[in-house]
């Protein structure tokens, strides 16, 4: 008789289990079944490399359905969270009938496995908890409650026992829930309808590629509209997330805590357009003014700023003389410069490298077409800055190019807000924190709206350690801009400085799911994991992070390791990644010359840590202005060559860090 194959016999283990279900799935299929299966292998493509980050093994897909198996239920759990968050991340742009919304289930027990598949009661439990979980909703079991158990962030809230069809006993559920799952508050009759939120107009053109001037459009009413001191109206960054969306009126109102949504429409065809626009008070739903113009493409200026006249009287805002005079002040007189600039802005606010670059181009293009428009000059200041400060290229080449552009803005135009809180910024890069602060003040007196002012504002009034101001404006850019993910970064960075990381924590959590794909996001979460010493979730978000960047960015990796060492009390390894920090330093997004500092003085060699901190002077490192509040210089608060420095940074030796 031949001997067994001991690999061919039934394996037996315990294994955390998740099943995975398409909600609507079999309806739509028998609707549409095109559609059905491209929203299936779009499912496929972003829920795949979530398995893969957590450690999950993909037993198989079952249609629009998922078997996966993990060694532990803590990891089981964070993947079925991810996936949630990405599959919400995912629908936000989506109309509703183009939306993934899943139902996750999750058990631990024992499986068998035989050629590759798994069976076993773990199994048949999973797939029936799922059924138990909410549209876009995660169940677990006791036994995988008990595992994660303050382990895991979000609460778990116990539904009971629940008989499952062919299982024995009934099952003691839990519910995930999700920090988007917060109740609804019956808060319409207590909006406010001088909170204002611009949604995108809809581009109605024949041409699709003129979808960037509607956006411009949407643009220019909220920045209008922003320099009225009586109105509260949202950024841009909250609302095009909007883009169409099937939500009614009356919610989005709620979700911005708005009390009035003008919405509307824009459509060109050769050098005539025809933009539609209709206020609406969110509180009973009622149209309170509409218009629709026809004019020539070159009276688009005339368009917004009637638009802006008709909203304020609507709501019975006075506009003062002085905002009366900039909103009725043509920005260019050339159409095409316009055209390019519209076109610089739609690839500015995307972020990314290839965009500013490419906004550069635009913004170049349209002051050739017209060298007296400032917004122009302006536009391509950001450019530059942002290539400086946010992404380390060129940095002192760049930061001298948006210094004359910005100089070359304010010069045409002296009242744009934009540009004086570019110069601010600007200033405070040079460590002019004097002038900086005017600009800032400056720029929120011309457009209170603005969040960017007061969003950076916070970035002086932090390093200056004066907390209390801080708070407020950057309190008042989350109200002004509550999606943008950066603005509520820095919300979370404020309590991070100031040590109180359980609300760093909250706040940055928050900002992560605004966009699960920004890796900034992961980093900061993190940092303030491996100061609570939950140094596992720290390497867990560290990694998702590099996934995100690693390959563009390598010297990202020698950052996070450092850090990982630093926070772990690790100086051993501190010591050894050192030299790599020091061979990137001037790389884009490597480690400052005054990170590099702060490694010299945890290590002891105080010395060597005061001549990095100087060449970060030298520089004029942006970082540099952190030494006031960053823990990693305590140990040096009282030597007077810190306290120089200080002063010739322009700053005061910082007031008491923690809150009181």
């Amino acid at each position: 008789m031949p001997a067994l194959d001991p690999s061919s016999q039934p394996q037996r283990r315990l294994a955390a289990i998740m099943f995975t279900d398409m909600v609507g799935y079999t309806a739509l299929g028998q609707r549409d079944e095109s559609l059905s299966l491209a929203l299936v292998e779009e499912q496929r493509r972003f829920l795949r490399p979530i398995f893969k980050r957590h450690n999950g093994k993909e037993i198989k897909s079952m249609g629009d359905a998922f078997l996966v198996e993990f060694s532990n239920a803590l990891d089981a759990v964070r993947c079925a969270y991810d996936a949630q968050r990405t599959s919400r991340e995912f629908n936000i742009s989506q109309p509703s009938d183009q939306r993934i919304k899943l139902r996750i289930g999750l058990h631990l027990g024992d499986v068998v496995e035989s050629e590759g598949d798994i069976s076993g009661d773990a199994v048949n439990i999973a797939s029936r908890i799922q059924s138990l979980a909410e549209d876009g909703g995660i169940c677990v079991t006791r036994q995988v409650y008990d595992q994660v158990q303050n382990k895991f962030d979000l609460p778990l809230k116990n539904l009971g026992s629940r008989p499952l069809k062919n299982v024995s006993a009934p099952i003691e559920v839990y519910k995930m829930v999700l920090p988007w799952e917060k109740e609804q508050k019956n808060i319409t009759a207590q909006l406010e309808t001088s909170r204002v939120a611009v949604l995108p107009f809809a581009n109605m053109s024949p041409d699709p590629n003129d979808s960037y001037f509607a956006d411009g459009i949407t643009e220019e009413i909220i920045s209008t509209l922003s320099g009225v001191s009586g109105l509260n109206v949202i950024s841009r960054t909250s609302i095009m997330g909007y883009k169409g969306t099937t939500k009614r009126v009356k919610e989005i109102g709620g979700e911005l805590e708005a009390g009035s949504v003008l919405e509307g429409s824009f459509r060109k065809a050769g050098n005539r357009i025809r933009v539609t626009a209709q206020l609406i008070d969110v509180r009973d739903d009622r149209h309170v003014w509409a218009h629709s113009y026809d004019r020539n493409l070159d009276d688009v200026f005339g368009v917004q700023t009637d638009i802006a006249k008709q909203v304020s009287d609507a709501l019975r805002v006075k506009i003062l003389t002085p905002e009366i005079n900039r909103i009725d002040r043509r920005p260019t007189e050339s159409t095409k410069a316009y055209t390019l600039y519209l076109r610089g802005r739609y690839h500015l606010n995307r972020r990314k490298i290839e965009d500013i670059r490419k906004a550069a181009e635009y913004f170049a293009q349209a002051i050739k077409e017209d060298p007296k428009f400032a917004l122009g000059h302006a536009g391509l200041a950001d450019c530059h800055e942002l290539l400086a400060t946010n992404w380390g290229i060129d940095t002192k080449t760049n930061h001298e190019r948006a210094k004359a552009e910005v100089t070359a803005a304010l010069e045409l135009d002296g009242d744009l807000a934009e540009a004086r809180t570019t110069l601010g910024l600007i200033l405070q890069d040079d460590y002019d924190f004097k002038g900086a602060e005017e600009e800032f003040k400056k720029s929120i007196e011309l457009k209170p709206s603005y969040a960017t002012a007061h969003q950076w504002y916070f970035r002086l009034l932090q390093a200056e350690s004066r907390w209390d101001q801080a708070l407020e404006q950057i309190e008042k850019a989350v109200e002004l801009d509550p999606f943008s993910q950066i603005i509520n970064l820095n919300h979370a960075e404020y309590y991070y400085s100031r040590r109180e990381h359980n609300k760093a924590l909250e706040l940055c959590k928050k900002a992560v799911e605004l966009d699960p794909n920004f890796a900034s996001a992961h980093f900061q979460l993190a940092a303030i994991y491996a100061k609570m010493k939950r140094l596992d979730d720290a390497k867990q978000e560290c990694k998702i992070g590099l996934d995100l960047v690693q390959g563009t960015f390598p010297q990202m990796l020698k950052r996070i390791e450092t850090f990982l060492a630093y926070t772990g009390d690790d100086k051993e390894g501190v010591r050894k990644l050192l030299p790599g920090l020091e061979a990137n330093l001037g790389e884009p997004l490597a480690a400052s010359a005054s990170e590099i500092a702060g490694y010299h003085i945890y290590l002891g060699d105080v010395e060597t840590g005061f001549e990095w901190l100087e060449r970060s002077y030298s520089i004029k490192e942006s970082q540099l202005t952190e030494i006031g509040f960053d823990e990693i210089f305590d140990g040096v608060r009282n030597d007077q060559r810190y306290r120089n420095l200080l002063k010739r940074l322009g700053l005061q030796p910082p007031a008491p860090i923690l809150a009181t």
